[in-house]
């Protein structure tokens, strides 16, 4: 990157230390960080969308929808975590495989399971082998963040679920009491009073999967542990220009500050939402916030 590291054998200290950390596989994790950002900034909405709909199911009249709810929330909470993620990533792109297989090989006459090998036609595949390999990297990230998406969001129903059953069911016997329907009652009512009922479990939860992002590592995405152990290994001057010892200690160590110094940023904005969120609410937090102005 800098003129002076066009020939690594020749320098030393910071000079040599500034041209290490500037090289492409170098790029290559600080890039990581991004993707770990991002997986969190698509993954926590759409968790949390997830985990709506399956508390909308677990508080539904109509029984079988209702059971669906509970099921859900019960299936992926009751088994660890990655079992379903190693089983999502595998189920989810061999239904996509077989979907577009059953679409465009109708003539297909082997069958599809072979043994333990699943054998899809060319043109089924995904992504197709002449497919660039940003495609590839990007199938397997949005891959990624479903899988993610499906087993935060069954945490995320659970909380919700017993935040809605938090909010005092006298504040939706008024609001049918003035002639709002069940669904007004829903959504102008209990929706916007549960957050604040719900902010402690999800606040949680955010740093729980803050803590998950290394499982990119395991769904075969280089993410920041993938290069960090990578970088830290030790180098020889046979396979590369900047040759040093077992480093990996030190490459953790900045994934430990990286990872803590993000976890107290969550907390700083966490509590800044708890407050907004707590102004004028009949909770212990609220009625802090009434004596103190009072």
């Amino acid at each position: 990157m800098f003129s002076y590291c066009a020939d690594p054998s020749t320098l030393e200290g910071l000079k040599w230390l500034s041209c290490y950390l500037t090289t492409g596989k170098h790029m290559s994790l600080y890039g990581s960080v991004g993707t770990v950002l991002l997986l969190l900034a698509i993954t926590a909405p759409v968790s949390l969308l997830f985990g709506f709909f399956g508390a909308m199911a677990a508080r539904s009249g109509f029984a079988p929808l209702r059971w669906l709810g509970k099921g859900y929330t019960a299936i992926v909470r009751g088994v660890p975590d990655i079992v379903f993620f190693l089983f999502f990533v595998i189920a989810i792109d061999q239904a996509l495989e077989w979907t577009r297989h059953k679409i465009k090989c109708p003539d297909w006459s082997e069958p599809i399971r072979q043994g333990s090998d699943f054998v899809v036609c060319d043109a089924a595949k995904l992504p197709l082998s002449t497919s660039p390999e940003w495609v590839h990297e990007t199938y397997s990230f949005l891959i990624a963040v479903l899988t993610f998406a499906i087993v935060f969001g069954a945490f995320a129903a659970n909380v919700l679920y017993g935040a809605m059953r938090a909010v005092p069911r006298a504040q939706i016997e008024t609001a049918e009491a003035y002639g709002m329907t069940n669904r007004q009652s829903f959504w102008r009512i209990l929706v916007p009073q549960m957050w604040i009922y719900a902010l402690p479990g999800l606040s949680n939860l955010w740093m729980i999967l803050i803590k998950a992002t290394p499982l990119l590592f395991i769904l075969g995405i280089e993410d920041i542990v993938y290069w960090a152990r990578e970088l830290g290994g030790t180098k020889t001057a046979r396979f590369t220009d900047y040759p040093h010892g077992d480093w990996r200690m030190w490459y953790f160590l900045g994934l430990l500050a990286f990872y803590l110094a993000f976890t107290k940023v969550s907390e700083v904005v966490l509590e800044r939402i708890t407050q907004r969120l707590s102004h004028g609410q009949a909770t212990a937090a609220g009625e802090a916030q009434r004596k103190a102005t009072s």
